[in-house]
């Protein structure tokens, strides 16, 4: 039975993903994904995609705001583009999106099925019935506006929706995982993310049982006038209803995004974050040896790919502060900092590096690269180093040397 992993508050925010970023995105994206298929195979990176810590972690290594709604968009386009063109070598199709693309899902996932042999119109089915259940069974106050569907040649899959509350500027995402589900009204989310806002219905908890079968039974026993009466004797005392005081929502991981833009130390566990920068100072020089004579790739690239490294082999509770993973190529808003672009395409061109040359069966870059992340665990024990403030000033000056960019233009002296 898939359970809920988590909740998460995310500050609702308008905007676009600027070409030069969105273009990155993608690149990332689709070698990150490629690198966790080759490590651990699909179904893993479904299991990723439907832990919604990881989820907001993966999208703020890739420079996007790191508290905001923008990520679930921005994420679920940024795959879709990135993985279309490899969906027949990894077996890993997306669907969906955002407004009129998330209503095209259904025929996307008929043709899916028609052209590999899986149940492309049951899935089809699984998209509205999961839509309809997020939208009419969880009645909390948010508005669905984004249904992404991560589908894969043995037909497991994971739903990743999002909706709005307008008036609180708030957005909650739903996590979905086809891997042990047996119902889709009995507790089927593997995580919902947000903020509680009034009274919630939900309908879909296996709490819920005895009330959706007794909302037939009314329905079939009981006329509108005794129906009108009995919902009037509740609204004076809730608790009234037989086996009401027993259905407190238990507690649950809560992760908790902040409305400030900029990131602080409050916002990371700087244990983490030090042995991240600690293992690319250390093991750098010894695991990138051949990399590091290659024009352009430096220190600063091997502590983007430290955090980048995380992302692909941490195990889930390595993504409790998503901030942290800011460091790695800053932000589109400048917090932490400008995105260094020139460190962001460097990281890239060594995963697509990497990836290439493990599929040829030389593997050294790909292991020097979980290294990274191994060293980083072992050292964040006892490691220590400069706090915040120092190393994102740090960043701030040397910006323009590693061409920093913003939504707002590029930093004074880049280019």
């Amino acid at each position: 039975m898939a359970q809920r992993s988590g909740s998460a508050d995310l500050p609702l925010h308008g905007g676009k993903v600027p070409r030069w970023l969105g273009d990155r995105m993608t690149r990332l994206g689709a070698v990150m994904c490629e690198a966790i298929v080759h490590h651990y195979g699909r179904d893993e990176l479904l299991r990723r995609l439907a832990h919604p810590f990881w989820f907001q972690s993966f999208g703020t290594v890739m420079g996007m705001d790191w508290h905001s709604s923008g990520i679930t968009t921005s994420v679920i386009g940024a795959l879709k583009r990135g993985l279309t063109p490899l969906s027949r070598e990894l077996g890993v199709h997306v669907c969906g999106g955002r407004g009129a693309y998330s209503r095209k899902t259904p025929d996307e996932l008929t043709a899916i099925g028609n052209r590999v042999g899986i149940d492309g119109a049951g899935l089809a089915k699984v998209s509205r019935l999961v839509a309809k259940v997020d939208s009419a069974a969880v009645q909390d106050g948010f508005d669905l506006y984004l249904h992404g569907f991560i589908v894969t040649d043995d037909g497991h899959w994971t739903v990743v929706q999002q909706g709005m509350n307008g008036d609180d500027r708030q957005a909650r995402r739903y996590h979905w995982l086809s891997e042990g589900l047996t119902s889709f009204v009995d507790s089927p989310h593997a995580a919902i993310e947000g903020k509680g806002h009034g009274k919630i219905v939900n309908l879909a908890d296996r709490r819920a049982v005895a009330s959706r079968k007794g909302q037939l039974d009314v329905l079939r026993t009981l006329g509108p006038d005794r129906i009108v009466r009995e919902v009037a004797a509740l609204k004076a005392d809730p608790l009234a209803l037989p086996g009401a005081k027993d259905l407190a929502q238990p507690m649950l991981p809560h992760l908790i995004m902040p409305a400030h833009h900029d990131v602080r130390e409050s916002d990371i566990v700087m244990r983490r974050l030090h042995g991240n920068l600690a293992a690319a100072a250390d093991r750098g020089p010894a695991d990138f040896e051949d990399l590091l004579l290659v024009p352009g790739v430096g220190a600063r690239t091997v502590k983007a790919l430290a955090m980048v490294a995380e992302v692909i082999h941490g195990a889930p509770c390595r993504f409790s502060d998503p901030a942290r993973f800011s460091l790695a190529h800053g932000g589109k808003d400048r917090h932490p900092f400008p995105v260094p672009l020139k460190v962001y395409d460097e990281t890239i061109k060594v995963l697509k590096s990497a990836i290439q040359k493990g599929k040829l069966g030389r593997a050294e870059e790909l292991h020097a690269i979980r290294k990274l992340d191994e060293q980083s665990r072992e050292i964040e024990r006892y490691v220590t180093g400069p706090d915040l403030k120092k190393i994102v000033t740090s960043e701030y000056e040397r910006s323009a040397q590693f061409d920093g960019r913003s939504v707002f233009g590029w930093e004074p002296g880049s280019r």
